[in-house]
């Protein structure tokens, strides 16, 4: 395909433009669509020197089709149309791929997460000037996602290496300077949480640890894409760290009791927590994680007659893994191309007044 061709979806993201605009400006022969397959691209040329010619009320038209905001809209800053796609209970995950320049602060992190995809839910669940959190932040991906939807955030993070990454990332792939104006905090959640001010911050997403799933060095992921490239293989060596916990019991005390629950202590009264996880193996035994967290954290009490509750589970499709012959060819053992985005709401203990 040559590189000239985009498809409609890369055009929806890139140029702000849904596809009915599109499909309005295929009827007026603005842009000439190829098929390959079942889908439609279009020259990429086309529609640039057509946006060029477009005076500034020309262009907000065809960008006022994406809907009208409704004032009532306390949530988001999304129009009508732009929400409905965002209720799907799957999205795709996106990402810019490991050759890309701005990957590579990301991909020294042996368990990073897409800026791109944690954007999409800052901006469906937060306003701009909000206060993202994340307890978990790694190289900065939440922070990131913040930063280029003008939301403030605050980065909680137990090793000095990723948290002085993390900033390094703002600074490089964002703005220079700009990891200034975020509160990156080097130190543990179980304690850093504490200190935070309650029903402070409005949105809360993170990628917590699975457990001691990158400990296992005999997996194949591991020994192929991270040992050959002298990349770290675990999250840090530090016994405070929860992918060093022994027990899985244990490990679920220590990330629902006193982290996530004190997480929600600071999120603000109606407002959202998601948490982006994936099942797992351990040994022969398969780990349904996401639904050991939903049964720890449904219904969990909090402060002044608060609670968090389910709203509902996101899953996100990782389409670009490469299959590996797990089982094969004896016993079935699943390649896990998913995540899951859990979806948490801080309301009050139902039969208490507002």
């Amino acid at each position: 395909m040559s590189d000239n061709l985009i498809k409609t979806s890369t055009i929806i993201d890139e140029y702000g433009l849904t596809k009915r605009a599109i499909n309005k400006l295929e009827k007026r022969g603005v842009l000439i669509p190829t098929k390959q397959g079942r889908s439609k691209f279009y020259k990429k040329s086309e529609l640039v020197n057509y946006l060029k010619t477009l005076d500034e009320e020309s262009l907000n038209e065809l960008k006022d089709s994406r809907g009208v905001y409704d004032p009532r809209n306390k949530l988001n800053d999304l129009t009508g149309t732009q929400w409905m796609p965002e209720t799907k209970s799957y999205f795709f995950q996106k990402g810019l791929g490991a050759s890309h320049p701005h990957a590579q602060i990301e991909k020294q992190h042996p368990a990073p997460f897409s800026f791109q995809d944690v954007q999409r839910l800052i901006e469906f669940f937060t306003k701009k000037g909000d206060i993202v959190l994340d307890p978990f932040l790694g190289v900065g991906s939440t922070l990131k996602a913040a930063a280029l939807s003008g939301r403030k955030g605050i980065g909680i993070e137990l090793s000095p290496k990723w948290s002085e990454l993390a900033r390094q990332r703002l600074d490089l792939e964002v703005e220079e300077g700009i990891s200034g104006k975020y509160n990156i905090i080097t130190g543990d959640s179980c304690v850093e949480l504490k200190l935070l001010e309650r029903n402070s911050v409005d949105f809360i997403v993170t990628s917590p640890p699975y457990w001691a799933i990158l400990n296992k060095k005999a997996d194949h992921k591991v020994k192929k894409e991270r040992l050959e490239n002298e990349l770290a293989t675990n999250y840090s060596d530090d016994l405070q760290d929860l992918g060093n916990i022994d027990s899985y019991e244990d490990f679920l005390d220590v990330l629902t009791e006193e982290i996530f629950k004190e997480a929600a202590e600071v999120l603000k009264p109606q407002k959202y927590m998601n948490i982006v996880v994936s099942d797992f193996r351990h040994k022969s035994d398969f780990i349904s994680f996401h639904s050991d967290l939903i049964q720890r954290l449904n219904r969990i009490s909090l402060t002044n007659n608060f609670e968090l509750t389910l709203q509902g589970v996101k899953v996100l499709l990782q389409n670009h893994k490469s299959l590996l012959p797990y089982g094969y060819p004896f016993a079935y053992v699943e390649n896990i191309h998913h995540q899951y985005v859990l979806i948490f709401r801080k309301t009050k203990l139902k039969g208490k007044s507002k």
